[in-house]
């Protein structure tokens, strides 16, 4: 692993201030960060390995060499015309929380924070859409919906430290995403500025069939074709009842059967929770219910009655056939009280090295496909803390969130491992037909498997970069594209 610590960094730094000045001219100095602490401070995002190098004190990747905070998309544009200007990499930055690496700079990027783009434009509610700047954080913008009587349905763990913005640049799901839908389909319309500083529009227009859509272009790009400045969302109506259930089940099939049934019976749940048996010990250890039906699953069904109460009844319906049992509710109300609380940070403290990877299958696929990753997962590493979770289920299929975890141990013996676990992972994801990520995206991390997940489709993705960024100046090297001639490889370097 590298040997060029943050210390040693730090003493080599030195900072363009003729660079600095070119930019604080569109956006005022005080909204330029160059000192090397504040530039560090934005040297990654949550990818573990990331935080695995600094708790080593060391770097993933590389420092920013600048840190540009614009108020609104006519400085994006004059930034990233200046940038083009100057042959200088930019990469968006909204609020760090992404998990794969998707931030990180890899040399010589500067960092355009969307911070201050932080406000909701209008809200519709004939049309029952909402407008919002890029860098509003996510918690803030649900309270404000919920202060109107409505809601986003988009509500992902990250919500508290996340913004709307990085949503839809990393193709984002909320815990609702069974009955809402990802970000991709909450999004009506957005803002954009180009590698070339044009600014993109893509008017939040109900339905349409005019060519391949321009919207899905920038959700998912990863900053790598545009940063987008403003978007357009559906938006709910608070719900008036909300009704969580805990099941037990005695197996993980019929756990997942029900499940299944219950999306393909065009029922909608808010949330559909199923635990392996590692992850419903955890839930349920002082419940007598699940001594013999182990298997926890919880169940919330929100909207208007008489709607809420059938749909219920026609679940609970469908798991009593497939031997679920409802139980008490503790384990709901936990998860109620804990759904934004983020784990990995206590075992990262505590010397572990603790990483969660989410895939995707269909339902006829998962089965075979948990029990492969679970058995080599246990192989590598004989004592390793796996456990699964569904908690995203469509009526195709589901996603499968998995934790792994090892003990303190060096980092030379743990990164290696750590690197065989995502191999591996990732390679019996795609032997079962599933996908390598449903809602982290794919960042920095995942672009070892992007060929084989995409196929001929990664060169179409290639071609349509190097036609809107011929420079590559938009955060390359991410979301399996072409790296800048100076990029560093964070996992070998």
């Amino acid at each position: 692993m590298t040997k060029d610590t943050i210390a040693e960094r730090r003493k080599s730094d030195t900072v363009d201030q003729d660079l600095a000045g070119a930019f604080g001219g569109i956006v005022g100095p005080g909204n330029i960060l160059s000192s090397f602490d504040e530039r560090l401070g934005y040297a990654r995002d949550r990818l573990p390995f990331a935080v695995f190098r600094e708790r080593a004190g060391a770097v993933a990747g590389a420092v920013p060499r600048l840190v540009v905070r614009p108020a609104n998309q006519d400085e994006i544009v004059r930034i990233v015309q200046l940038a083009k200007a100057r042959n200088v990499p930019i990469i968006p930055y909204g609020n760090g929380s992404g998990v794969l690496g998707g931030a990180i700079p890899l040399g010589g990027e500067i960092m355009v924070d969307t911070r201050r783009l932080d406000k909701i434009v209008s809200i519709n509610p004939t049309d029952a859409v909402v407008t919002v700047q890029a860098g509003m954080n996510g918690a803030d913008f649900e309270r404000q919906l919920n202060e109107a009587g409505y809601t986003s349905g988009h509500l992902p763990q990250s919500i508290e430290i996340s913004t709307v913005g990085g949503w839809l640049a990393c193709r984002g799901g909320g815990q609702l995403s069974s009955r809402y839908g990802k970000i991709e389909d909450i999004v009506v319309g957005l803002k954009a500025v180009l590698p070339d500083g044009t600014p993109l529009e893509v008017r939040p227009v109900a339905r349409r069939s005019v060519g391949p859509s321009i919207r899905d272009l920038m959700i998912g790009s990863e900053g790598t074709l545009g940063i987008i400045t403003e978007a357009t969302l559906r938006i709910f109506k608070q719900p008036a009842v909300e009704r969580g259930v805990v099941l037990a089940f005695p197996s993980l099939q019929a756990a997942l059967d029900s499940a299944r049934l219950i999306m393909q019976a065009e029922l909608r749940p808010t949330i559909v929770r199923l635990y392996d048996r590692v992850e419903s010990d955890e839930r349920t250890k002082d419940i007598a219910l699940f001594k013999t039906k182990p298997f926890l699953a919880v169940l919330q069904f929100c909207g208007s009655e008489p709607m809420v109460t059938a749909e219920q009844s026609m679940a609970l319906e469908i798991a009593a056939a497939q031997g679920g049992e409802v139980g008490p509710d503790g384990p709901y109300q936990h998860w109620k009280q804990n759904r934004y609380v983020a784990y990995s940070q206590k075992w990262h403290d505590a010397g572990y090295f603790n990483d969660t990877i989410e895939v995707t299958g269909n339902w006829s696929a998962i089965p075979a496909m948990y029990d492969a990753i679970g058995n080599a997962v246990r192989a590598i590493y004989p004592g390793i803390h796996f456990g699964a979770h569904w908690s995203h289920v469509y009526p195709e299929g589901a996603c499968q969130y998995m934790t792994v975890r090892l003990p303190p141990m060096p980092d030379d013996q743990a990164l290696p491992i750590h690197q065989k676990l995502w191999d591996t992972v990732q390679q019996l994801t795609l032997d079962h037909g599933g996908s390598i990520a449903h809602h982290h995206g794919a960042g920095l991390f995942r672009n070892p498997w992007m060929k084989r997940e995409l196929g001929a489709g990664l060169a179409v993705l290639q071609s349509i970069k190097d036609a809107l960024d011929p420079g590559n100046l938009f955060n390359p090297g991410k979301i399996g594209l072409r790296a800048g001639a100076n990029a560093k490889d964070i996992r070998r370097d």
